[in-house]
């Protein structure tokens, strides 16, 4: 998480506490692409079978390939933010949210804009966070924890349930959103959805979508610490370690050991990473990774593509023994983190370098969470709501997609409302389709390594100003 202001918020407290075209990146033949790496043949869709297609609740104030002049993106940093269930005993993680917008101007030649339009957010059905559970004490004890007194319902950083996003460079954001798993209607939900509302300088909505803003109580610890596992956990801390812990609640665990998802950038006074005790400890103790993160019911990775029962966590973040070992061996909790050129090898621009999923952009300086989703929550995602933009974009009756249909953004009349739109009207798929593109784009490559990521391309006049 970006957010410097409460990592100075933390510092204070760790004293205290001592004292005391990317829309597009995916170009026109990724749906090829995808289809190999799962091994399917192209065209074949039984792969997405069990991938929700409910046609998104309509949109009125975006429409695709029509006269709109802007489209939004919106997606959420983590696919998953925790939060806890009660601050009056440990606390691990506040109600802390993110979400990220980029706006486009459609065109010839789209463009990423933060001037001349306002964003604004609000979490569907839910206004209020203080009054719900046990989720008010993270207010009541917000002082002794963190260092600052907070109005109810206000988040760390002084952001609400609903706002005006602030303007970065070439995004949007609004960051520590207190957001809670329940409506005020009192239904547990860890699939809040936020909506997002661009309007020009006169004031006029130019363009809507939604936006999942995850967050889920489900740290359970009860699987071997009982029912009232925070006191457990407490306890045995100060009988292994000499603390005095269970005289000081509540206890925020990242005062000793750092936490770079609370801001810290060093492993705290205990000299060890709150990453790297937890999994290196329970690494033998037969724990699992649902066992702790969510969970059985909020399954925290949800992608297709990605994802298993048990989350699948291991192919990517490797087993609990392996997280703690590279913690100790250097590595930065949360700032150094498995990549995509991993496992998706020969692929123009997957390889990030150091640089996070979360925070990489390419094909028109689109991030790439706006076309592929959320780290956890890539599309195709087995949860509808993750899925929204790509159904409000591309269309609902065909099995979802990633954002890859050059109309989206691209102001054209070849701007076409789906890749299988593409593949019916030029020559059907590929091979056929790499000649197809040549009848009209003369600079499209067919060195296949290159797709889709840097598909870059001119009309047969070589016009710079994009295809018409």
């Amino acid at each position: 998480m970006n957010i410097n202001k409460y990592a100075r918020i933390l510092t204070n407290k760790n004293k205290h506490m001592k004292k005391l075209k990317l829309g597009f990146w995916v170009a026109l033949l990724f749906s090829i692409l995808t289809w190999g790496c799962s091994k399917q043949k192209a065209g074949d869709q039984s792969g997405l079978l069990d991938v929700p297609t409910e046609k998104a609740a309509a949109v009125t104030n975006v429409e695709f390939g029509g006269t709109s002049t802007y489209v939004v993106f919106a997606w959420n940093d983590l696919g998953m933010h925790c939060l806890n269930p009660s601050y009056d005993k440990l606390v691990i993680l506040p109600p802390y949210n993110n979400l990220k917008v980029q706006v486009v101007k459609r065109g010839k030649v789209p463009t990423v804009v933060t001037t001349g339009v306002t964003v604004s957010y609000s979490v569907d059905n839910n206004t209020f966070s203080s009054g719900k559970l046990n989720y008010g004490q993270f207010w009541t004890y917000a002082k002794q924890l963190f260092g600052v007194t907070l109005a109810p319902n206000i988040g760390l950083l002084g952001n609400g349930l609903s706002g005006t996003m602030k303007a970065g460079a070439g995004f949007f954001s609004a960051d520590g959103i207190p957001v809670v798993p329940v409506y005020d209607s009192g239904v547990k939900d860890p699939y809040q959805q936020a909506t997002i509302t661009v309007k020009d300088a006169t004031g006029k909505v130019v363009a809507t979508t939604k936006t999942v803003i995850p967050t889920s109580d489900e740290i359970n610890c009860a699987k071997c610490h009982g029912t009232n596992a925070f006191d457990d956990i407490l306890t045995k801390h100060d009988k292994a370690h000499r603390t005095k812990l269970m005289t000081s609640k509540p206890v925020l665990c990242a005062s000793c050991h750092g936490s770079p998802a609370l801001g810290s950038t060093t492993p705290g006074s205990s000299g060890k990473y709150l990453s790297q005790a937890i999994h290196g400890f329970h690494a033998t103790k037969g724990a699992s990774c649902y066992d702790c993160h969510p969970g059985a019911t909020t399954k925290c990775s949800r992608s297709a593509r990605h994802t298993a029962t048990d989350g699948n966590c291991t192919t990517c973040h490797g087993t609990m023994a392996n997280v703690a070992s590279t913690i100790a061996a250097g590595r930065t909790p949360w700032v150094g983190e498995p990549a995509c050129v991993t496992c998706h090898k020969g692929v123009s621009g997957i390889d990030t370098g150091t640089a996070l999923y979360k925070t990489s952009h390419g094909h028109g300086n689109l991030y790439c969470s706006a076309c592929h989703g959320s780290p956890h929550a890539m599309v195709p995602s087995l949860n509808v709501k993750d899925n929204y933009q790509e159904l409000q974009y591309q269309g609902s009756a065909r099995p979802v997609k990633t954002i890859g249909s050059c109309g989206v953004c691209h102001k054209s009349s070849r701007g076409d409302s789906s890749i299988s739109d593409f593949t019916e009207k030029h020559a059907g798929a590929s091979p056929q389709v790499k000649m197809s593109c040549h009848t009209c784009h003369t600079e499209v490559t067919t060195d296949t390594s290159k797709w889709p990521h840097a598909y870059q391309w001119k009309d047969s006049g070589g016009n710079p100003k994009g295809v018409d």
